[in-house]
């Protein structure tokens, strides 16, 4: 599941957040190569969806004042 609800991700806890957060940058630096490899964009709904997920996340983890 690429695309977590707000308050899905504001119920969470900071670790686990952290973790999660963790798991979606590993998942789109391999999305990243896969493009560089092929040449191809195909999952551009992918990435965006990644760095979408990744950026609400942060936006939480800044809200509650926890370290990166």
């Amino acid at each position: 599941m690429l695309a977590i609800k707000i308050k899905d991700i504001r119920s969470m806890p900071d670790n686990a957040l952290q973790d999660r957060l963790n798991e979606l940058i590993l998942e789109l630096s391999i999305e990243k190569r896969k493009i560089a490899a092929t040449g191809v964009s195909s999952k551009v709904v992918k990435t965006r969806e990644l760095r979408r997920t990744i950026a609400r996340i942060k936006t939480v983890l800044n809200q509650r004042g926890a370290k990166r």
